[in-house]
């Protein structure tokens, strides 16, 4: 249980909002690195992301799978090619106040064991707000440029990045054979507003200005000029270059972040001209605002500062932690704000059947952009602000992209306060709250038509079924037709080929082109599958876990009808409350599961999936299509890997923290306790019990030096 008033109270409410902030901060990353279309501002994000390493902190056994903590970015999609990087590119943990630097350099020095007195060098640039690009040059020669994507896999952009004059095509002679130089595409400002203004020329010479392409910043600007289709598209599109890192190398330049960015510059790279190294935070954080007093004067947009461990022996023993790496921070400027007036609150549904308010705002510039709507995230958001239309409120924005409303200026009003429907504005389902949930949800399902669409869109991605042809466009009109109305139905769009051959867009090759991209599906992964039906609490992580331990899918309904059962027999005791009895219910799910990281809330979203007769009929329809065969996953190249290790004793050579790191960097499972389960134990000076227990259950123990040779030998 949680100590702070803030955080929830108990496991059941931790697990609910740790679920629904898993799905909302997936949906942001999507919209914000894959369409470059953002719906809430760099605060809010940000706001997301902390509270939702709150309770993971408060409540770490309920940290899932897919936890936001161990995400970079999202998914690629689209038209580029998909590569995976050599080494995945990294996001950066952010601090908002002085504290959080002191407390990151504090947090160094205690997974390094360094004395009080030693000095931890940082070093200090502005964080330009561009897309993350990747350069692979071999032989000294540009062969590769890739997004971040979702941080392991990017898209390949390098004829677009060869049209970018501040890229060098070659490296000097003195450069490493082989090196990944990363940085920044951006767009300066001014170039930025000249963009839009010739699109809307062009719009306007062409008879239509409604259908001119205008960017809401710099920073969807330039991501969307170097993911163009035609690289003659981005070349007459005024994009720059920063680099800032480097990814994969043969060899590196110099010992430290200054002496390699100093090597960059050399070889031609534009770096910033506020780097600087300092020996103290104190320092670092005189450079923060003296960058910040001049922001509004740059050329170009930037969000904050990054200070980075400067010695590179230090960043490679810090490495990573989930998403981000131990030894670099992005100290966050404060968020702009403004005042309009609130127009009107629409109710938007989502693909879940979230019930998301949006402000519709009078027209306001926040920091050189005109704002006009915001998010008011839910019910509770809006009882807390108490806004009505026709209110004057604060907005705040950071970031570049739309707003959040901070406070409303108008309390004292006749006019009634707003009412948050009980019904969805589409279908007229009941719209309701679960138990432990801030969010209202629609339980139209599959016949609510803004679910319909969102579902079957989800059901096609790329990290799902991945069905080339299927965009949004095409579902609709095909659902308006009445061809689709199911996931199943999409797998039996052949018997409408002849109708299909002769409307708008549509000749003999798409159309086969598409039945044959639909066909190709027709055995597909079975994770991949369960992940597309877009049942609550399941996403791409969870749906391969579950498929791990239990390989089909009709062991998944077998699972289902289990906990249904399960839920049915379990009757409150005498004396038992109903939080008791839930508590009891989950637990007992979640032991029926028995996958570590699947929780209830997982097995309560399968119970109630399946529970509903027409999700039954979904289910049933859909396998009658398609024939995924038993899920099998390639194991990694440790010998660790999916194990479960315990330290014990005293380890001489490396603290606690980063033999930790370096377990979970492997694949393995870190336990403070030895079990039954335990595969390894690793056993320093001083081990006492735990050893002796790993002896009677006759579980593998090893020194440090064991240890050690077993991270060196993988791969």
């Amino acid at each position: 249980m949680a100590d702070n008033p803030d955080l929830p109270r108990t496991d059941e409410e931790a697990a609910a909002e740790l679920a629904s902030l898993a799905t909302g901060i997936a949906r942001h990353n999507a919209l914000y690195h894959t369409d470059d279309a953002p719906e809430i501002s760099d605060a809010a994000y940000d706001a997301l992301v902390r509270r939702n390493a709150a309770i993971e902190a408060a409540f770490p056994h309920l940290v899932r799978t897919d936890s936001p903590s161990t995400q970079v970015g999202a998914a690629p999609a689209g038209h580029l090619a998909k590569v995976a990087h050599a080494r995945p590119m990294l996001s950066l943990d952010n601090g908002f106040s002085d504290e959080d630097v002191a407390e990151f350099v504090q947090r160094v020095r205690r997974f390094l064991s360094l004395g009080t007195d030693e000095p931890v060098a940082l070093t200090a640039e502005p964080k330009i707000d561009g897309l993350s690009c990747s350069l692979r040059y071999e032989d000294r020669r540009l062969v590769r440029a890739l997004t971040r994507g979702d941080g392991s896999v990017g898209e390949d952009v390098t004829a677009n990045a060869l049209t970018i004059a501040d890229i060098p095509r070659t490296l000097p002679a003195d450069a490493p054979a082989l090196f990944e130089v990363r940085g920044e595409v951006y767009m300066e400002k001014a170039a930025f507003a000249d963009l839009n203004a010739r699109l809307l020329a062009e719009a306007e010479a062409a008879g239509d200005p409604t259908k001119a392409r205008r960017f809401a910043n710099p920073r969807n600007a330039a991501a969307g000029s170097l993911r163009q289709k035609d690289a003659a598209v981005t070349a007459a599109r005024p994009l720059r270059f920063l680099a800032h890192g480097w990814g994969e190398t043969s060899d590196l330049p110099a010992d430290t972040q200054a002496g390699v960015v100093a090597a960059l510059a050399k070889w031609g790279f534009p770096v910033a001209e506020d780097f600087s190294r300092f020996d103290t935070v104190e320092a670092a954080l005189d450079r923060y605002r003296a960058i910040e007093a001049k922001r509004a004067d740059l050329a170009f947009d930037i969000d904050g500062v990054v200070y980075k461990i400067d010695r590179l022996d230090w960043q490679a023993r810090l490495g990573t932690v989930g998403r981000a790496p131990r030894w670099g921070l992005a100290h966050k400027f404060p968020a702009e704000r403004a005042q309009t007036t609130l127009n009107a609150i629409d109710i938007q549904v989502g693909r879940t059947g979230k019930l998301t308010p949006v402000a519709r705002l009078e027209p306001v510039t926040v920091g050189g952009v005109v704002v006009t709507n915001a998010t008011l995230h839910n019910a509770d958001e809006i009882a807390r602000l108490g806004v009505r239309p026709g209110d004057r409120v604060v907005l705040q924005r950071a970031g570049d992209v739309i707003p959040q409303i901070v406070e409303n200026l108008t309390r004292d009003s006749d006019r009634a306060a707003f009412t948050f429907p009980t019904h969805c504005p589409e279908c007229g389902s009941d719209a309701v709250r679960e138990e432990g949930e801030v969010d209202i949800r629609c339980t139209g399902g599959l016949v609510c038509p803004a679910q319909r669409i969102e579902r079957l869109k989800h059901f096609v991605s790329r990290g799902a079924l991945d069905i080339d042809g299927l965009g949004e466009k095409t579902l609709i009109e095909f659902v308006k037709l009445g061809w689709i109305k199911e996931p199943a139905d999409i797998f039996r769009l052949a018997a409408h080929r002849n109708e299909l051959i002769g409307r708008e867009g549509w000749k003999d090759k798409s159309v086969d082109a598409l039945i044959a991209a639909i066909e190709a599906r027709r055995t597909p992964d079975a994770a991949r599958l369960l992940f597309g039906l877009g049942i609550r609490h399941i996403g791409a992580v969870t749906a391969r876990d579950l498929l791990r331990h239990y390989h089909t899918l009709d062991a998944i309904r077998d699972l289902a009808d289990e906990l249904i059962k399960l839920r049915e027999t379990l009757h409150p005791a005498l004396g038992e409350d109903a939080t008791k009895h839930r508590n009891r219910v989950d637990k007992a799910i979640a032991e029926r599961i028995g996958v570590n990281q699947v929780g209830a809330a997982v097995g309560q979203a399968l119970a109630d999936f399946f529970h509903e007769p027409h999700n039954r009929t979904v289910w049933d329809d859909l396998l009658a299509e398609v024939s995924p065969p038993p899920y099998r996953e390639t194991a990694r190249a440790s010998e660790v890997s999916g194990k479960t290790v315990v330290f014990t004793g005293t380890l001489e050579t490396l603290s606690r923290d980063e033999a930790k790191a370096q377990a979970e960097s492997l694949g393995a499972r870190v336990s403070g306790s030895v079990s039954s389960k335990t595969d390894l134990l690793i056993a320093g000076p001083g081990a006492g019990s735990k050893a002796k227990k790993a002896a009677d259950l006759g579980i593998r123990v090893v020194d440090e030096a064991g240890w050690l040779a077993i991270v060196a030998a993988a791969e």
